[in-house]
């Protein structure tokens, strides 16, 4: 019997090893499969080429043109030193469309300047009155002093 049964197990493993084999090819028969239907589905899309009409592809030729030509002072705006910061030229004529950046960075900056100058002014205008109230609490404390010493000496 132990010789039926080592025939019988090496009759199984040999069973199960062709078995998976054949599932092993399966898979990989049904993969290949996966990948040729997909290829398959994208040869069938067709991407219909844009038209494009003459009107925009001159202006994108002359877009292409207005960037091309960048001159050193369009390239770098602002200018080095602050006294010069107003002097600052914006936008040309030869261009289709305005570059608002540089008008928006230096109107913010501008509208800063004014802010600290009011707070500057607020601020100014406190510490003055500030000032003056001290110098009248002092000049109240010397005549309350002065009034007390008086009594002082009355009493003496």
């Amino acid at each position: 019997e132990e010789d039926v049964l080592n025939d019988v197990c090496r009759e199984v493993v040999e069973k199960w090893s062709e078995s998976q084999i054949v599932d092993a090819k399966e898979k990989k028969e049904d993969e290949v499969q996966a990948i040729a239907s997909m290829m398959e589905k994208q040869a069938r899309i067709i991407v219909k080429p844009k038209e494009i009409s003459q009107e925009e592809k001159q202006r994108k030729a002359a877009l292409l043109a207005q960037y091309a030509n960048v001159t050193d002072e369009e390239e770098y705006p602002f200018p080095q030193d602050s006294s010069t910061a107003t002097t600052v030229n914006i936008g040309s004529e030869k261009s289709l469309f305005r570059n608002t950046n540089v008008e928006d960075v230096l109107n913010a900056r501008k509208l800063e300047r004014e802010l600290l100058r009011d707070e500057f002014q607020k601020k100014k205008e406190q510490d003055k009155l500030q000032r003056e109230k001290d110098k009248l609490a002092k000049q109240e404390r010397k005549e309350k002093e002065k009034k007390r010493t008086q009594k002082g000496e009355r009493k003496r």
